[in-house]
């Protein structure tokens, strides 16, 4: 997980989009990455089974983000 966060990062931070707060570290059983605009959760599997925000946020309406935009 420690890995997958490292790497959005790196990603994000090469198109000038730097986070504002991490947490989770060192746990690593759930990262929550706060860009302001943009909240990026990465979970271990038994963690998002038990939050299951998919559930809680399941009826949001989705957006479709066109790939240039991402």
């Amino acid at each position: 997980m420690k890995a997958i966060a490292e790497e959005i990062d790196f990603s994000l931070s090469r198109k000038r989009e730097y986070y504002l707060r991490v947490e989770g570290f060192p746990e690593c059983r759930w990262v929550l990455m706060d860009y302001g605009d943009i909240i990026v959760h990465i979970f271990e599997q038994e963690t998002r089974e038990f939050y299951d925000l998919d559930g809680l946020w399941g009826d949001a309406p989705r957006l479709d983000i066109p790939p240039e935009a991402a």
